[in-house]
């Protein structure tokens, strides 16, 4: 699978099975469902869910509460656009799983 068969499942609605946490919490928020994807990652450990987490509190316009994510994810806040911050974990995941 790649970013484009990534997108086209969103048009489905339906995320393909067998993909982690991190890319469904992407899939949610892609569908423009963020509580979902947020209720997912959140009280959850680990560097990759951190980075999810930094991720949707950056969309949602919470800076601090997303450095602090990042910060634990061992990264800092991106330069580029939510979008191309999108593109690149689905990305970072997608490869990682496949």
């Amino acid at each position: 699978m790649d970013l484009a068969d990534f997108r086209r499942s969103l048009e489905d609605g339906e995320l393909p099975k067998g993909m982690g946490l991190e890319l469904r919490s992407l899939h949610l928020d892609g569908q423009g469902d963020w509580d979902a994807a947020h209720g997912l990652i959140d009280h959850r450990k680990g560097p990759d869910c951190s980075r999810i987490h930094a991720y949707l509190h950056r969309k949602e316009g919470d800076l601090a509460n997303a450095d602090f994510w990042y910060s634990r994810a061992g990264e800092t806040r991106p330069d580029g656009s939510i979008e191309e911050e999108w593109e690149e974990l689905v990305e970072r995941f997608l490869a990682r799983e496949g």
